[in-house]
Order: structure tokens, then C-alpha cells, then sequence
């Protein structure tokens, strides 16, 4: 049962990233701004997982080097920040779904960055690496087929209130133009990237700071402050920056609770269970 544990860990992380798609997706579609919900959605992250943190491993915690926590801040940028807020322009652009699927070719970029990198070898004479590029194919194929297919729309919960339906004609204006949907899945992609290298380069940091809490906590609080530079210069309208009962605040409470501090912990420990670090 051990050795299972980290795969269904990783099935929770896809299940949870579900939900945060569905509920970021309708909060863009509120109207809310995108820069802005990911600072919230980093800043709350870090207010919500910094106590466990201090309290669980700041006695036993290893010295911050200067280098380290450039190491750090970087990984935030790229993994986090740039991620986060590409994903939000292409979640604007494009559809839940076609994010869930792309999320998906997470395994396949990781895997071709991780080879890139020389931490993986691909063995194509060999049942376990015909096997990885089989799972690769079919994962780029299952996101190309949602991305360049345009099928009927399924709409089971837009006519309620809470998911702005009010303002999506004008988000949904987006979506119709095919230029448009392209450009959203290649953003969707580049996104997927950031993420996939932040997978790949935090194995070389965690040699050197190996608590997990006080890693994820830092990476948020450093991703807060690159996220909030961004907002702040891309919306200065003081209403975008209000939280309200609806929709939005579910989306930033879900995605910290769920999303931004429990799955990254979970991606980190499936990494360390599964030897992903060298």
C-alpha cells in the first residue's frame, strides 16, 4: 500500500486541479481579472500555509543560503508566477476542459525536459521505455484532439448566476474566433512548460533545502510578491481588486485551500517517493 500511495496521490492532485479549472474558469468569466486572482490566490496560499510550516520544521530547518534562496526565488518566478498567469490568459481564451487535457501532458513535457536535463534515458529496446513513449503519444494526442476539434458546447451549470453567466457573451466572444483558441492552447502550453520545468529544476534545490513545508511557503510568498508586481502594473482599477460573496472568492479560497498549498506539497512528495530527485 505504501508503493500505491504516491499514485493516488497523483490521481487526487489531477482530481483537485479539476475543480480549480471549473471554478477559476467561472470566475474569469465573472469578469474578475486574472493577474489579480492569482495574487490572491498566492498571497492567501501563503497566509494559509505558513503556520503549519513555522510550526512543523523552523526548529529543524537547514540554514538559507543567499544562493538557495536565489534558486528559489527563480523557481517561483517560472513555475509559479509565469505559470499561473499564463494559465490564466489561456483559461480566458479557451475552455476547463481543454485545461484539464493539457494538464494532462504534464508527464509527457516533464518527461522530455527531465531527458533534456539528463535525468531520465529513454530506452526505446526496452518494454518500459516503448511503454513511456506510447504514454507520451497518447497524452499529446488526447490534448490536440480537444484543442483543434470544435465540438458542440455542453453547458449543465452556465445558466446559473454564481458562474457570471451575465458576463459571458463577452468572455464566450473569445472563445468563438478559432485564431483565438489557437493562440489560448499554444499559451496553455507554454504554461504547462514553466510547470513542468519547475518540476524538473526543484529536485536540484531541495538537495539543498530539503524541508518541504518551508520550501512550498517560501516559493508562495516569493510567487505573492512577483504576482502582485504584475497585477498591480497590468490593473489599476481599485474595483477589479475587490472580493466580493460570489463566485471569486470561492475561486481564490478553493484554490488556496485545495490547490496552491496542498497540492504543491503533494507534488513534492510524490517527487521524493518516486525518486524523482537524484
Amino acid at each position: 500500500m505504501d508503493k500505491q500511495r504516491p499514485y493516488l496521490t497523483v490521481i487526487l492532485i489531477q482530481a483537485i486541479y479539476a475543480g480549480m479549472f471549473l471554478l477559476s474558469k467561472a470566475a474569469f468569466n465573472g469578469g474578475m481579472n486574472n493577474f489579480v486572482f492569482i495574487f490572491y490566490r498566492q498571497a492567501f496560499a501563503t497566509l494559509f500555509v505558513a503556520p503549519i510550516s513555522l510550526a512543523v520544521e523552523w526548529k529543524k530547518a537547514p540554514p538559507l543560503s543567499f544562493l538557495t534562496f536565489c534558486k528559489i526565488f527563480f523557481l517561483s518566478l517560472i513555475g509559479i508566477t509565469f505559470s499561473l498567469d499564463l494559465y490564466g490568459i489561456a483559461l480566458i481564451y479557451t475552455s476547463a476542459t481543454l485545461a484539464a487535457a493539457t494538464t494532462n501532458c504534464l508527464p509527457a513535457i516533464t518527461f522530455f525536459l527531465a531527458v533534456l536535463l539528463r535525468m531520465e534515458v529513454l530506452k526505446l529496446k526496452t518494454v518500459p521505455g516503448v511503454a513511456k513513449l506510447v504514454g507520451i503519444l497518447i497524452c499529446i494526442g488526447g490534448a490536440a484532439t480537444l484543442a483543434f476539434y470544435n465540438g458542440p458546447q455542453l453547458r449543465l451549470l452556465c445558466h446559473h448566476h454564481i458562474f457570471g453567466h451575465h458576463n459571458s457573451q463577452q468572455i464566450h466572444g473569445h472563445v468563438s474566433s478559432g485564431k483565438t483558441w489557437i493562440k489560448g492552447c499554444f499559451i496553455m502550453l507554454s504554461s504547462n512548460t514553466f510547470f513542468g520545468l519547475w518540476l524538473v529544476l526543484q529536485g536540484f534545490v531541495m538537495k539543498s533545502y530539503p524541508s518541504k513545508l518551508l520550501f512550498t511557503t517560501l516559493q508562495c510568498f516569493l510567487s505573492s510578491i512577483q504576482s502582485f508586481a504584475i497585477a498591480i502594473a497590468l490593473e489599476r482599477d481599485p474595483h477589479e481588486w475587490v472580493l466580493g460573496w460570489n463566485v471569486r472568492l470561492l475561486a481564490v479560497a478553493y484554490c488556496v485551500y485545495k490547490s496552491s498549498s496542498i497540492s504543491f506539497n503533494f507534488s513534492v512528495f510524490c517527487c521524493l517517493c518516486l525518486n524523482f530527485f537524484i
